[in-house]
């Protein structure tokens, strides 16, 4: 039996682990921090002694505090995508695509109340636009592409799943930017299927999904 790709692959060692173990630690306590006390109020001092970890290592792993939060984002955007790719090959494109947005917004933090800090924490803060239109920027591409795979026009296939990925976007940003207003109190899932509810009575869907074919 030929061994599968995977497996011939170097297994991350001791070192390696224990890193990665430091660097998950530290960007979850930066982002307590951030979303508890403030972006600007929260020092490198503070999230250093938080993760239990030396200023100088934490410079190692991350730049700034904004390298940190676009750590984590990063880890949003690969929840998208798996979500997406997760879907059944039939799904209608568009709904494949709002169930991976509905995924992944238990993922954001453990409880409402921490998911509603995180998320005014990104849309909110001006010292970090710049990292959340990044964000959004990668959530573009990747949805992009992962519905590009589900499309049966093959001629118009890119543009629709670019202008499907951004319409999508545009969704969550709204249902979002309702949240904030009404300050967490509803459920944030019900809120996005509502508010994709009314972009589909304003825009039908009628995309035609197309077979999925793996390698």
């Amino acid at each position: 039996m030929k061994p599968d790709a995977t497996d011939s692959q170097p297994k991350p060692g001791l070192r390696e682990r224990k890193q990665e173990r430091i660097r998950a630690t530290l960007i979850a306590e930066a982002m307590r921090l951030f979303s508890a006390q403030g972006y600007d109020q929260t020092t490198v001092d503070e999230i250093a002694d938080a993760a239990d970890i030396s200023r100088r290592t934490l410079f190692r792993m991350f730049e700034t505090k904004g390298d940190i939060v676009l750590a984590w984002t990063k880890g949003m955007t690969r929840s998208l995508s798996d979500a997406l790719a997760s879907c059944p090959a039939d799904m209608n494109p568009a709904d494949a695509m709002m169930h991976a947005f509905t995924s992944l917004v238990p993922r954001i933090a453990k409880n409402r109340q921490d998911t509603y800090a995180f998320v005014f924490l990104i849309e909110k803060t001006p010292s970090l636009q710049t990292v959340s239109l990044q964000k959004y920027g990668k959530w573009e591409d990747c949805l992009a592409e992962g519905l590009a795979k589900r499309i049966a026009d093959r001629k118009n296939r890119r543009n629709a799943a670019r202008l499907m990925a951004r319409s999508g976007i545009a969704i969550f940003r709204t249902a979002l930017d309702e949240w904030i207003r009404l300050k967490g109190r509803p459920a944030l899932v019900p809120l996005l299927e509502k508010t994709y509810d009314l972009q589909s009575s304003l825009w039908p869907r009628h995309v035609e999904a197309a077979p999925i074919v793996t390698p």
